[in-house]
């Protein structure tokens, strides 16, 4: 164990065996959280198995054709058979395809990093023991700031180290992954060249439906998806365990976006207005350069007057039908 003093005497003995057992519930101590693969593989197949294993949920919710969820559905299956202009095995072929190129980048740019007891902990923990004290002596003064150290030091340590900072990380790699996809696909609408020669095979999905979402030119897929979260992982400085989840989330939300059903209970569609319905403008002629927000958050179209509601679209066609009369 390394473990400088200057961090190590901040602590009572007490305090350092809670800092050396402690754990969160999350913990797995072993070298791989499976077992059976490395976390560098299982990096690599679980975005895999989460696109299809969601998008399988919505294919199956489709051809049930429950009236139950007629209520919930953005489109009815006609209107998709209508107007969508690639077939499903196309579909499939592109996103087989786009998951082989990501796969192959992941191989060459995924690490399989130390994890579990192979990290020393402690000594990680202690490191920013110095620096937590000293803000917290700028914000609370000298006094305050030792009353409180002494009484709960460690566990401010252990909950900045095992929660905020993974958390922290976490946010900022949706807000990376959110900034680089704006961009790149406004810019992929607003240039002639980019949309005709890339962008426009994923809108032959006039109609989208969930295992389309990833239905993109491979170029486009290379460099808007998969270099996104490779940027995210980098930038945001994951674990491959974070990033891992950071992946998977980003892919369910990816799929939920291109779902074709409006669930008010579904925790994807909750977790921000960035959802099917949101989403879904943007693939309609009216709102094809507005809603580039993906997958996460909305704040880029609202910062960029690129944003457009149900309400909006209301608006247009009364201010249209006004004028024709």
């Amino acid at each position: 164990m390394n473990v400088t003093a200057p961090g190590l005497l901040l602590f009572s003995y007490s305090q350092q065996r809670y800092l050396a057992a402690s754990r969160p519930l999350y913990y797995v101590g072993s070298d791989s959280v499976l077992g059976f693969m490395s976390d560098q593989w299982m990096s690599l197949a679980a975005p895999i198995i989460a696109y299809w294993a969601s998008s399988l949920l919505f294919h199956f919710l489709d051809i049930s054709e429950a009236q139950c969820l007629d209520k919930y559905r953005i489109h009815d299956s006609a209107e998709l058979k209508a107007r969508n202009l690639a077939s499903k095995w196309d579909v499939i072929r592109a996103v087989i395809l786009q998951h082989v190129i990501q796969t192959i980048l992941g191989i060459f740019w995924m690490e399989n990093k130390l994890a579990g007891e192979a990290v020393d902990h402690l000594a990680a923990l202690v490191g920013r023991a110095p620096l937590l004290l000293s803000v917290l002596r700028g914000l609370l003064g000298a006094k305050m700031s030792a009353q409180l150290w002494e009484s709960y030091g460690h566990e401010l340590v252990y909950g900045v180290y095992w929660w905020a900072i993974p958390v922290a990380k976490f946010l900022l790699g949706m807000f990376i992954i959110d900034t680089w996809e704006y961009f790149l696909h406004r810019a992929m609408h607003m240039n002639t060249f980019l949309y005709k020669t890339l962008h426009s095979v994923h809108h032959r999905l006039y109609v989208p439906y969930a295992f389309g979402a990833l239905y993109n030119h491979p170029l486009e897929g290379f460099l808007l998806d998969s270099c996104g979260a490779a940027l995210a992982e980098t930038i945001a400085q994951m674990s491959t365990r974070e990033a891992t989840l950071l992946f998977v989330i980003s892919t369910l939300k990816t799929v939920d976006d291109h779902c074709g059903y409006s669930f008010p209970w579904d925790p994807l569609q909750m977790m921000a207005s960035n959802n099917a319905d949101y989403h879904d403008i943007h693939h309609q002629v009216i709102g094809i350069k507005s809603n580039f927000a993906q997958p996460f958050f909305i704040h880029w179209d609202v910062w960029l007057g690129t944003r457009m509601t149900r309400q909006d679209i209301e608006a247009r066609r009364k201010k249209t039908a006004q004028k024709i009369e």
